[in-house]
């Protein structure tokens, strides 16, 4: 997870907020998934999830829903994934981590799966159905294997649980936004707000990064505000769906939007500015 370390470190150094982007693996298409993560680094994203396609993902919303049903039924399995990150790892010193959730996990064996995604050169995963209290067996596999393993906080997690959690993250600790589904809205952003600034002041050993709810630059620019970065899934994944389901447009146009989209997440009308100098 060195990669990761460093990526954030030299975020947070130059006062900059990292940007954290998701894809799921096998979507729009198993063929598309990779050029789609490349137009995703080229964009600017400072680290990649890739998404691990389950058939129940308890905390996604229904674009990522669509997204992994539509991977599922294109038969993409683990090893496709581990395929498709270790053909972008090898290209890209940007950042790889896997996202999703234990079972398929578990049916491949924590070990061998920890194996074959240092392997593949991912830096670390997150599962966000693991609580504190059952993340010992993958954690010490992800030692081992020398892969960090990301840990989630909520704006219902207790001030002394948020301090636990930030001890026991390997590498950043993620601030889920809101007490919902991914895709949902953000509601009362000043709630939120409060919930990052307190969040900020109890995680003191790790980088603090929110998701769940950004769509916009100006989201994430308020999201970010009280954390080290800002983390889009179901925004990105609703761009491609869009794209793909205009099927008149050429493939080379639709990556040129993937790209324009991420880096207005990023930098905003800058962004827009920079793809048309």
């Amino acid at each position: 997870m060195q990669r990761l370390q460093e990526k954030l470190a030299a975020c947070i150094q130059r006062g900059d907020k990292a940007m954290g982007l998701f894809m799921t693996s096998g979507f729009p298409d198993p063929e598309s998934t990779l050029p789609v993560l490349r137009e995703m680094d080229r964009g600017g994203a400072d680290f990649i999830e890739l998404g691990m396609p389950f058939s129940d993902p308890l905390a996604e919303g229904l674009p990522i829903q669509r997204s992994s049903e539509r991977a599922l039924q294109a038969g993409v399995r683990m090893k496709d994934t581990f395929r498709t990150a270790a053909a972008f790892c090898a290209e890209s010193n940007t950042p790889l981590l896997l996202m999703g959730y234990a079972n398929p996990i578990h049916q491949y064996g924590i070990a061998a799966f920890c194996r074959d995604a240092r392997n593949a050169g991912i830096e670390g995963f997150i599962l966000a159905d693991v609580p504190l209290e059952e993340h010992l067996p993958f954690a010490g596999e992800a030692a081992a294997s020398g892969l960090g393993l990301v840990h989630l906080i909520a704006p219902n997690t207790p001030d002394e649980r948020i301090r636990e959690i930030d001890r026991a993250t390997t590498a950043f600790v993620y601030a889920v936004s809101i007490t919902g589904l991914t895709g949902s809205g953000l509601g009362a952003i000043e709630h939120v707000e409060t919930y990052l600034k307190r969040a900020r002041s109890m995680v003191r050993t790790h980088p603090l990064l929110a998701g769940f709810g950004i769509r916009t630059h100006e989201d994430a620019v308020r999201l970010s505000r009280h954390t080290d970065g800002f983390i889009v899934g179901s925004a990105l994944i609703e761009k491609v769906e869009t794209l793909w389901n205009h099927e008149s447009k050429p493939p080379k146009t639709h990556y040129e939007e993937i790209r324009r989209f991420v880096r207005a997440l990023k930098n905003g009308d800058k962004g827009a500015e920079e793809e048309n100098p």
